[in-house]
């Protein structure tokens, strides 16, 4: 494959190329709510039911996705609760008529809960566990968190899309390239460990009341704080109890350098950026144009124009603190 479509993807391809590990589906596809990649849901004669993701093509190379496999692998053994590729017929990453692919455990589960400070509390430990272990050594292939591929290449991306209606392009741009310098000049990263990369709430599920982090596809290294701040939601008091908890179960394993909190709002701008570009690049994809049809509306742009202004504001707020 030397594009990032899905085109020759069909219901035949995916059942033959699940076939082809001596796995047998004796449900239906039931399709996943992914859109970088494609996931599907089955049961198999074995009595088991599993989940098959199809890489997008051309996004990873493989021992970038290998690498995937493998931190995700390491963390299991140490009994960090994640979901963890299955290795079939002696490996974990199989490739099928061009398309590379990888056999889940299914684990189903309810959402995790941001405003229940016990879960905050059990997820700081599993993240703690987690940081200590992959503080020990760094990414060889996937990539960093920075702000050349977050802020600057996403910038280039959006501006080539054409998608940004041509009466608010220059608003648009005027308060994007503001948030862009003040971001890449605040975003300052003594330290580096293997990240989650992703871990939000949609990661995140209880299954069996055992919490479980899923989905390492976004896996690379940066600061520890950008498996921590998305946890993070109300106003600044409500954000500091909830880094409080959170850090009173990651500090049983792994101490947190509290400089990096100045890295949340930075983070934050990053996240805003690089989704707009991610839905620029992955336009052309049928997929993206009927799911994420207010994209090319004029009301999204204006509202994003009004979210990077709050954004540029945010920037110049004092950071959060530690309680004493």
């Amino acid at each position: 494959m030397n594009d990032f479509s899905f085109n020759a993807l069909t219901p035949d391809l995916i059942l033959d190329a699940i076939e082809a590990l001596e796995v047998y589906p004796t449900t239906g596809l039931l399709p996943l709510n992914s859109y970088e990649n494609r996931v599907y849901q089955f049961g198999a004669d074995d009595g088991k039911r599993y989940v098959v993701k199809f890489y997008r093509p051309a996004r990873w190379t493989d021992p970038q996705i290998l690498e995937e496999h493998e931190f995700a692998l390491l963390a299991k053994d140490a009994e960090v609760p994640v979901v963890a590729p299955l290795a079939i017929q002696g490996k974990t990453l199989h490739c099928y008529q061009g398309y590379r692919y990888t056999l889940f455990p299914s684990v189903g589960g309810r959402q995790f809960e941001l405003d229940n400070l016990e879960h905050l509390e059990i997820l700081g430990r599993y993240l703690g566990r987690l940081h200590c272990l992959s503080a020990q050594q760094a990414f060889e292939h996937r990539p960093m968190l920075d702000t050349q591929r977050f802020l600057f290449d996403a910038k280039t991306l959006l501006l080539k899309s054409d998608l940004v209606p041509s009466h608010l392009h220059t608003p648009f741009v005027t308060i994007l390239e503001q948030v862009i310098n003040k971001a890449a000049q605040k975003y300052k990263v003594p330290k580096t460990i293997r990240l989650h990369g992703d871990c939000h709430a949609g990661n995140l599920l209880w299954s069996a009341d055992q919490l479980m982090l899923v989905d390492l596809d976004d896996c690379q290294q940066g600061p520890a704080i950008q498996d921590l701040w998305m946890m993070l939601n109300g106003d600044r008091n409500e954000k500091l109890v909830q880094l409080d908890t959170l850090l009173m179960g990651y500090e049983e394993f792994m101490p947190f350098d509290a400089n990096e909190l100045a890295l949340i709002e930075p983070l934050r701008a990053m996240r805003m950026i690089n989704y707009m570009a991610w839905l620029a690049q992955r336009w052309q994809d049928p997929a993206f144009e009927r799911n994420f049809s207010w994209f090319a509306t004029g009301k999204y742009w204006e509202q994003q124009i009004l979210a990077l202004k709050e954004q540029l504001a945010a920037l110049d707020e004092p950071s959060l603190s530690l309680f004493p």
